[in-house]
């Protein structure tokens, strides 16, 4: 399979590249990204081939299909670290909330949260390649919380790999910046900046196409790379879970094959989104996808209005921290599946300049035929989270969000819907405490015991054992001093 260009080709690079070039080099022509060629289109006989089989059965067919350039034996290695994962034969467990409601939990990993889904195996496929190329990279990662601590987790001791992890200092729960300070790989890097997660993205995305920092790289033979979902290689092992929900509900007789089903996503740089859509152009059977937001509601009046405005948009933190974005990288391959290179590059565009576009009505048109969304305030995420436990289910706050989009955005009732769970409760209990007994609690360990008795739920060792690591990563900087910092770091 090849790649092309979101925003069309400058003539400097090629017109077409492979999965490991993509993956290796992820910005391409006037600031865009690496979207497929085509798809590859599975139909129902390949859903009754696997339905069946295991998560690494699954994802390797799926692999197959895209016929990525990557030697089999590397795919398998990359495949067997679900085998680390709370049950290896199940690392992605589908569970029933409500009668038409389930819930695919993605957070069995090393860091709970569903980054790991891809980052497991990205870190080792890439790895893999750049040694295999005898060249050294630098992996740029920028977070809202949850990437960062699972691309530290799968890079960290690799060789021919060093990575940078941006993340906002303050904009995080505590378990997920300790899960991050604590790390002590010497190939990695952990800067803290004064900002928001756009602006670490933004500084991110400035790195990655600028011609001087990569001068300055090259000087010390090391080329450059993200952990961030602008890689498909994020995108692609995204997609697989997806299909296997699928194939889950059909497992446990919720559904026969060929039903039709509604994914619902809680979506802030929309990744996860992006891999059920390509679910659904290869042949997956989904009604619609539903974008649950939270105030952060950009994609929400993008969906609904076909408007993307930025124009007097700051961000609102809040009790879903991993969501509080505006600049949706990903929506940019929604773009030019639907509408062409040449009207993503005018969009986008425009939205780099003017932070603002809007669809025309058909192309809004096109958008909504697939996609509706909603958004869900703090207090109703606390709600749907108290009313849930009360059912028999614990969810952190971004799951809930889905919760909302349940309630809202159905229009067949008859349609079961899975939504997508994203972090262990684990990764923000001060808010789950809060929603289900009305106390604060200043400290994640205070809220992580009070819940574990409540919900007679045991924490994760690896959760529990951070409050007693050693910080290992205090650098807190102005974003301005990024490039220099992560420049000191390789130094």
């Amino acid at each position: 399979m090849k790649f092309i260009e979101t925003r069309g080709n400058d003539g400097q690079r090629p017109e077409s590249i492979t999965f490991s070039q993509a993956i290796l080099s992820p910005m391409s022509s006037f600031g865009g990204i690496y979207s497929p060629e085509s798809l590859p289109h599975f139909g129902l006989d390949f859903l009754q081939q696997h339905a069946n089989s295991d998560y690494k059965t699954l994802a390797k067919a799926v692999l197959a299909m895209f016929e990525v350039d990557i030697a089999e034996s590397v795919i398998d290695e990359a495949l067997s670290l679900y085998d680390a994962f709370d049950d290896p034969k199940n690392p992605v467990p589908v569970v029933k909330v409500y009668d038409d409601l389930y819930v695919s939990e993605l957070y069995h990993g090393p860091t709970r949260a569903f980054k790991d889904m891809a980052l497991q195996p990205f870190g080792k496929v890439l790895s893999s390649v750049a040694q295999a190329n005898g060249d050294k990279y630098l992996i740029l990662a920028a977070t809202s919380g949850d990437t960062g601590p699972a691309a530290l987790e799968t890079f960290k001791n690799r060789d021919n790999v060093q990575v940078a992890c941006l993340y906002p200092d303050g904009g995080t729960s505590d378990v997920q910046r300790l899960q991050m300070v604590t790390e002590d790989a010497v190939n990695l890097k952990v800067i803290g900046i004064h900002g928001d997660f756009d602006d670490a993205q933004t500084a991110l995305k400035t790195l990655l196409v600028s011609d001087t920092f990569r001068d300055k790289l090259n000087e010390n033979h090391i080329s450059l790379s993200a952990a961030n979902s602008v890689n498909f290689g994020r995108i692609i092992f995204q997609t697989i879970y997806h299909i296997h929900s699928y194939l889950e509900l059909v497992r446990q007789n919720a559904i026969e094959l060929g039903d039709l089903v509604y994914l619902n996503v809680p979506s802030g740089n929309f990744g996860n989104a992006l891999g059920g859509y390509y679910a659904y152009k290869m042949g997956l059977p989904v009604k619609q996808i539903h974008i649950a937001s939270n105030q952060n509601n950009v994609l929400t009046k993008f969906i609904k209005t076909g408007e993307y405005d930025l124009r007097d948009a700051s961000v609102i933190p809040t009790t879903s921290p991993a969501m509080d974005i505006l600049k949706s990288s990903n929506i940019e391959r929604i773009l030019f599946d639907l509408f062409g290179a040449e009207r993503t590059k005018e969009l986008m565009l425009k939205l780099d300049n003017d932070k603002y576009y809007a669809l025309t009505a058909d192309e809004l048109k096109q958008v909504q035929a697939i996609f509706a969304a909603d958004f869900c305030s703090d207090q109703e995420g606390k709600d749907y989270i108290r009313v849930a436990f009360e059912a028999g289910y614990l969810m952190c706050p971004h799951t809930a969000t889905c919760f909302k989009a349940y309630d809202t955005c159905r229009d067949d009732t008859s349609i079961k819907t899975i939504a997508y769970s994203t972090a262990e409760w684990t990764k923000f209990s001060p808010v789950i405490a809060d929603a289900l007994t009305g106390e604060s609690f200043e400290h994640d360990k205070d809220a992580l015991e009070m819940i574990s008795q409540k919900a007679k739920v045991k924490i994760p060792e690896q959760i529990a054992a951070l409050f007693d690591k050693e910080v290992a990563q205090k650098t807190v900087i102005d974003k301005e001093q990024i490039e220099q910092e992560i420049l000191s770091f390789l130094g």
